[in-house]
């Protein structure tokens, strides 16, 4: 039922962010024959190559208020980094709608007009309209190479000046290797993009569901006697499947921090990791489990019950922390926001459920403890 409702969410979601650039219209009656919705920034690109010069006229279409900038280039040099792009910067400011072409030495450059690392055919241009920067260039692919790493990003504009951008969520996942003859993309962005998402579904799945269906398993259905022992092994079967993909998805986030030098996510790496020991010791607990009538089993029921809810809540926090990282459309908190809600409801249901069976059972219990003995003896 989890992974129905997860992979029913991320199908909806996808075909939600889909876009269609074909339709667009621009000034002078430019026209392109190759489009694409770039995965992130709400940004666009338009592109027409030509075979026998080794060009390509392209239109970039990235979203941005007045006060802020948008950006499109090249990177001759690293496939997942602004740093070694050579791009042009689009903002305005008193004067009206600027475009600046600049080479981009590293990821905290000065936006100075620079030599780029390639050709460029004819004067770029800019508009602005309807809420979005559009630049045209024509350039001469490097190397005469149709697969080109490029990049594209947006940010502020303080006191008139080009600011630097977020260096989280979305502005990190902006560097696709683009085929400008075929118009597939590959490449590390979407590698790394793919790997996050994996990251995201694992922990969602193994956190946000499993472990608290377990634990919920635990709780109420073994109230019910013609319940045992099955709740026992369900509620070991959901604890188990849920460490090992949830330890999976750990590992994947520990793989994605080291490949993000400078940037680091503390809060959620942090929770993270407590995730991991709290759950890794309670696996470790199960084996030192001392029978029903041992003396010291209350003890050891309170340390698992507090662990456990622990790490419940320290999942919602920590996949709603990585939500807010990863920035993707509405429908993913508003999934799993939902998928929340279910289980929440369906719990209090069942507390009350069972409360009134315990307390039925206890108040018939003790109607029989002093009736039936008490009373036939007196009889006696």
């Amino acid at each position: 039922m989890a992974w129905l409702l997860l992979a029913s969410a991320l199908l909806l979601l996808a075909s939600a962010t889909a876009q269609d650039c074909s339709s667009r219209a621009f000034s002078n009656g430019r026209s392109y024959r190759l489009c694409n919705a770039l995965p992130v920034l709400g940004a666009s690109i338009y592109y027409t190559y030509h075979a026998e010069n080794g060009t390509a006229d392209v239109a970039f279409r990235g979203p941005s208020g007045t006060n802020g900038w948008v950006a499109w280039g090249i990177n001759t040099e690293k496939a997942s980094s602004m740093g070694g792009s050579s791009v042009f910067i689009a903002s305005q400011n008193g004067n009206g709608v600027s475009l600046l072409d600049t080479y981009l030495e590293n990821t905290s450059p000065t936006f100075t007009k620079g030599n780029l690392k390639f050709t460029v055919v004819g004067t770029p241009s800019v508009d602005y309209s309807g809420g979005a920067y559009t630049i045209f260039v024509t350039v001469a692919l490097p190397g005469n190479n149709t697969k080109q790493n490029t990049v594209w990003q947006a940010g502020p504009i303080n006191n008139g000046e080009v600011a630097a951008h977020n260096f989280g969520g979305a502005n990190l996942q902006s560097t696709p290797n683009l085929d400008f003859l075929s118009g597939s993309t590959v490449g590390a962005s979407n590698s790394r993009q793919r790997r996050r998402n994996i990251h995201g579904v694992l922990n969602g799945v193994a956190w946000g569901v499993l472990i608290p269906l377990g634990a919920m398993i635990a709780r109420y259905l073994r109230v019910f006697k013609s319940a045992d022992p099955a709740w026992f092994y369900l509620h070991i079967a959901c604890q188990c499947s849920g460490y090992i993909l949830g330890v999976a998805g750990w590992g994947l986030g520990l793989k994605l921090g080291s490949e993000s030098v400078g940037i680091t996510y503390k809060p959620h790496r942090n929770i993270g990791i407590a995730m991991f020991c709290l759950a890794t010791l309670q696996v470790f607990a199960l084996l030192l489990r001392p029978d029903p009538k041992n003396k010291y089993r209350l003890y050891w029921n309170i340390y698992h019950h507090s662990v456990g809810y622990s790490v419940i809540v320290l999942a919602a926090i920590n996949i709603f922390k990585g939500l807010d990282i990863l920035k993707p459309a509405s429908g993913w908190k508003t999934a799993y926001i939902v998928i929340l809600a279910t289980l929440g409801g369906i719990a209090l249901c069942l507390e009350l459920i069972t409360w009134v069976i315990v307390l039925r059972r206890r108040r018939r219990d003790a109607d029989k403890a002093p009736h039936g003995s008490n009373g036939w003896n007196n009889g006696a």
